[in-house]
């Protein structure tokens, strides 16, 4: 079955490796925006991150999606100022509290951006929506699971995971508006 892409990921696939290059740039300064829309909790803070993970995987397909995700992570382990504000810097932030859930980025970004392209591309409300939720709950298990490992299940999950399922959702309805925008703009005038 021949399945049908964004027009904004058939135009960027096609893309010499300097316009990529610009892409995964824009995409880690997007990601470090959302880093920076917080709402303080403990041990995990809420954040747009997720919001632009799941755009990014969707609107750069999974391949490109999930690289740029992981370059962002590379320049917070490095020590860029990329994480959410007040957070501790380089390669300890990936083993406390919320390692878990920078880890399972990459792979949601994937996994939104496979989805996009086997047909949840946001042409339709539910579909575009269904795969940012799916992204958004992918990376609420593992990041849930990992503070489990440190904290304990019934904590971690009471602290982790609960707090988040609003924001997940909402971050899901915006996603797929994005998605549905961008699926009714044509890149490429047929």
């Amino acid at each position: 079955m021949e399945h049908t892409k964004l027009a904004s990921t058939r135009w960027l696939e096609s893309q010499n490796a300097l316009t990529k290059g610009v892409a995964v740039l824009f995409g880690s300064l997007l990601l470090t925006a959302g880093s920076y829309i917080t709402v303080p909790m403990v041990p995990v803070p809420m954040t747009m991150q997720t919001f632009a993970v799941m755009v990014i995987g969707a609107l750069f397909g999974w391949r490109l999606g999930g690289l740029t995700v992981a370059c962002w992570l590379l320049q917070g382990a490095l020590g860029l100022p990329v994480f959410a504000p007040g957070a501790a810097g380089g390669i300890a932030r990936f083993f406390g509290p919320t390692g878990g859930y920078l880890l399972s980025f990459p792979l949601a970004a994937m996994m939104t951006g496979w989805l996009v392209s086997r047909g949840w591309d946001g042409s339709r409300f539910i579909k575009g929506f269904a795969a940012m939720l799916a992204g958004n709950l992918f990376v609420l298990a593992f990041g849930g699971l990992w503070l489990a490992a440190l904290i304990g299940l019934e904590k971690g999950m009471a602290l982790g995971v609960t707090p988040f399922i609003a924001g997940a959702v909402t971050k899901s309805v915006l996603g797929a508006a994005v998605l549905l925008a961008v699926s009714a703009r044509r890149f490429d005038r047929r």
